[in-house]
């Protein structure tokens, strides 16, 4: 997420870990772990870092405020750990990956004889934008390809306490519960947003297209 302004500053959803149960913690405490220890890889190296750049421009980020999506995308994949259900006419999850990131490099070498993560960010969000609008794209519906990153990229962001960090979301609120209850009351736990009533433009959140 691009140039994001501190909104919660200080705050650290992991300090709520004290108030979980040992299953939660250990949950939790997996997606942060170092990628080697996670278990099988599920790209090469190539397909590794074609992935890294169209999360990228998905989420919006950069190696400054990137949160690490990837490896909790390819555990699942690893695992096949999809979502239970597929476009009619899409592959399964972990092979439609595959098929989609050597799709987009095949495009990008098209456009400008490079792999699409060698590409200018400029030029892989127009490559992407017209995957979003192609409903023939390498034989599968854009829309549906367009989907299937976006379903596993966000829920990646949002399992991960990094993302959880600014938004000022403690994480779950189990097996603790709430006691400050109204509005702008907040938990021990919780700290005051640095920014309230940003205007979502202003974080450089979004995606393309």
């Amino acid at each position: 997420m691009s140039a994001q302004p501190i909104r919660f500053p200080g705050f650290d959803a992991l300090s709520a870990a004290r108030t979980w149960d040992r299953a939660t913690v250990e949950a939790i405490r997996s997606r942060v772990g170092a990628p080697d220890d996670e278990g099988p890889d599920f790209f090469d190296d190539h397909r590794r870092a074609t992935a890294q750049a169209l999360l990228d421009r998905l989420l919006d980020q950069d190696d400054g405020h990137r949160v690490p999506v990837l490896p909790l995308i390819e555990r699942r994949l690893a695992a096949d750990a999809t979502d239970g259900w597929r476009y009619r006419d899409m592959p399964q999850d972990p092979p439609a990956w595959l098929r989609t990131l050597d799709a987009l490099d095949d495009d990008a070498r098209g456009v400008n004889r490079r792999d699409f993560a060698d590409c200018p960010s400029a030029d892989q969000t127009a490559i992407l934008r017209k995957v979003h609008e192609s409903d023939d794209w390498h034989g599968l519906p854009g829309a549906h390809a367009w989907n299937l990153w976006m379903r596993y990229a966000l829920a990646a962001l949002y399992s991960h306490p990094q993302a959880w960090n600014a938004m000022g979301f403690p994480g779950p609120a189990y097996p603790r519960g709430y006691k400050n209850l109204g509005i702008d009351a907040r938990e021990g736990i919780e700290v005051a947003d640095a920014r309230p009533g940003l205007d979502p433009a202003e974080t450089g959140d979004g995606a393309a297209p």
